[in-house]
């Protein structure tokens, strides 16, 4: 078998500030030892892609071409983005597709013609070289779009759950509760028994997630909205928060409820309730600073989770007894739903750009890059 070719898109940051987002040729080798070439059927758009992507660059006013944007990232952002100036970056974390070509090692040659879902960046290609034994194989009757995103989201609302009771929790809340991801968190916390506050923010959103009969939904943008994470909070007693909004007001709001609820009935303390409040930031919907207005007490944490250093963390057990609860339930807890589906090319247009990017709720895009 000779060389496979086929195009990427690829993501590059000049020393200028320029932003150059394009479609680029690639050649692979044939697959050596445990190496597979997989034909990338599908490869969802997640917002962790869109950071590598587009980062805070300026879409709106960007140059665009045929296969190729240019855009202005801001100075404060290429400060910080130093260390990827001049590196053309592929993007995309993970996709479905076939394996058509497999090197010698017998795992390898084991996944000839099998669909299979993988996580090793770069999916946003027409065919990508992977490492036979990182795939899972698809249960014969999934689709590769039933596939395409049957890690990231997954692995993190399970790897939420596990958080929470490693760190003593009993409940949890969590933001944009109405996203892909914030629906299969709340199947698996009615699987689990696990109590549950989704905030979202418009009352759509509180529809969708009662057509699903999540128990406890609150509306950001209600005027009782104070009030009602309160109620939420005395019913479940959640005191762990995963917040994927990152700036603005949001966090500080949760542990202000929090200690709230854990200080009535108690007496006085200036530094406040003993109770333990924990809050994870794990997206960033919102780019600006996050403010904290410090009316919780002391007994408070806030930091940042990831998913890969989660599971880096979590023990070989852990996770594949995660990853095979997805491959489980591919179609029912785990189920994702798309918009719409664009090609490689189509994804690199100004209307295509503005509409992803956008990130609103109900509105995963899905890239086909093989048509």
């Amino acid at each position: 078998m000779g060389d496979t070719h086929g195009l990427k898109i690829l993501s590059t940051l000049h020393d200028d500030g320029r932003l150059v987002v394009d479609l680029a040729e690639e050649s692979l080798p044939p697959p050596q030892g445990y190496e597979v070439i997989v034909r990338v059927e599908t490869a969802p758009i997640n917002p962790s892609d869109l950071g590598l992507l587009f980062g805070p660059a300026d879409v709106e006013n960007a140059d665009y071409g045929d296969g190729r944007i240019v855009a202005q990232m801001p100075d404060a952002a290429l400060r910080a983005m130093t260390a990827r100036v001049g590196q053309a970056m592929p993007v995309g974390n993970e996709g479905a597709g076939t394996v058509i070509a497999a090197g010698d090692a017998a795992e390898a040659q084991a996944l000839l013609g099998k669909r299979v879902t993988c996580v090793p960046g770069g999916m946003y290609a027409q065919y990508r070289l992977v490492d036979a034994r990182s795939v899972m194989v698809l249960p014969d009757d999934a689709t590769a779009e039933q596939g395409a995103s049957a890690f990231v989201n997954p692995m993190t609302a399970l790897g939420f759950v596990e958080t929470m009771r490693r760190g003593g929790h009993k409940a949890i809340v969590h933001t944009a509760a109405a996203s892909n991801l914030g629906q299969m968190l709340v199947r698996i916390a009615q699987e689990d028994g696990v109590p549950l506050v989704n905030i979202v923010r418009s009352p759509a959103q509180v529809a969708i997630l009662d057509a699903i009969g999540a128990a406890h939904v609150v509306d950001s943008s209600s005027a009782t909205f104070a009030d009602d994470l309160r109620a939420a909070l005395r019913a479940t007693g959640a005191t762990i928060a995963f917040d994927a909004i990152g700036g603005g007001t949001m966090v500080g709001q949760i542990l202000h409820a929090m200690e709230q609820v854990a200080s009535e009935g108690q007496a006085y303390s200036r530094y406040g309730s003993a109770s333990p409040k924990q809050a994870y930031i794990y997206g960033a919907l919102d780019t600006g600073p996050t403010i904290l207005h410090r009316s919780f007490g002391f007994s408070w944490t806030v930091g940042g989770w990831l998913l890969f250093p989660f599971l880096q963390g979590a023990g070989t057990e852990t996770v594949e007894r995660m990853r095979q609860r997805v491959r489980d339930n591919l179609t029912t807890t785990f189920a994702s739903s798309y918009k719409a589906r664009i090609s490689l090319k189509d994804a690199l247009t100004r209307e295509a750009v503005l509409t992803y990017n956008a990130r609103r709720t109900g509105e995963k895009y899905l890239l086909a890059p093989n048509g």
